[in-house]
């Protein structure tokens, strides 16, 4: 097999390059020689996730297809830690992504299965508060364009980023609870009946009829004492003044003694 680079990463003070191999080898590098020093060696299949620490220049993680994670220290070419992403009644997981907190006491990873995992020190007590299986109610809703070519919600014919604040549902399309629909930015403050979503009948691919979140139960800002959304209240004043320089033109284009007290026409 024709050896081929995956992936490759510099360490934090740039000392040092790694880079993957489709041979499942992971090889470190000195940077200003090109002199190899190390092949790393515990992945068994194709590695692209290289993530460096953020401060120890020592540390670098790696993780792939095989569901193998792994912390090394590169300047001894030898493994500090390995998990292995092993789900129950579904063999392994592939690691897709990795990241390290800013103060390099964590790390988080996605996978294959929709999972995040999360390592470090400390109490995993604040994690304990979130249910097991959390989506947003609007992940998987199609989009549509407009004639101008805009993105568009299909259901509610809104740009995304104008909609509500989603719910959050399991695996399955059902609702959690509503101290859950809290964690949710921008409903942090909601009364519980403006927490409770709208349920009705779709159905599935195999013709399935299902219960699902289909719609927000939504008042006005001001009714739930809420501050209005900043992004909004920007659009709103680019709106207005574009109205504004708009009708500005037409008065000054226009003829006669007509001093604009109509409702000027949309540009």
């Amino acid at each position: 097999m024709k050896p081929k680079v995956t992936m490759i990463a510099w360490n934090q003070n740039d000392n040092y390059v790694v880079t993957a191999v489709n041979n499942h080898l992971l090889k470190v590098w000195n940077s200003c020689t090109g002199q190899l020093l190390h092949d790393l060696v515990g992945h068994a299949d194709e590695v692209f996730v290289l993530e460096t620490h953020p401060f120890d220049s020592r540390i670098m993680l790696s993780a792939g297809h095989d569901g193998n994670i792994f912390i090394w220290d590169i300047t001894k070419g030898t493994k500090t830690k390995h998990y292995f992403n092993m789900i129950e009644g579904q063999g392994h997981g592939a690691v897709f992504d990795c990241k390290f907190s800013p103060d390099g006491q964590h790390f988080a990873c996605t996978d294959s299965h929709g999972h995040l995992l999360i390592f470090g020190f400390g109490c995993s007590r604040s994690y304990e508060k979130i249910p097991d299986q959390m989506f947003f109610h609007t992940d998987y809703r199609p989009l549509i364009r407009d004639s101008n070519n805009y993105v568009l919600d299909e259901q509610t014919q809104q740009a995304p980023h104008l909609m509500p604040p989603p719910f959050l549902v399991d695996v399955d399309g059902n609702p959690h609870p509503t101290k859950y629909q809290r964690l949710v930015p921008g409903r942090e403050n909601c009364a519980d009946e403006h927490l409770i979503p709208q349920l009705g009948y779709v159905a599935t691919s195999d013709g399935e009829v299902v219960e699902q979140v289909i719609g927000q139960q939504t008042v006005d800002q001001d009714e739930q004492g809420l501050e209005p959304s900043i992004l909004d209240g920007m659009i709103r004043q680019l709106q207005l003044q574009q109205d504004q320089r708009t009708a500005a033109d037409q008065e000054s284009a226009s003829s006669g003694p007509q001093n604009g007290e109509g409702t000027p026409r949309r540009g």
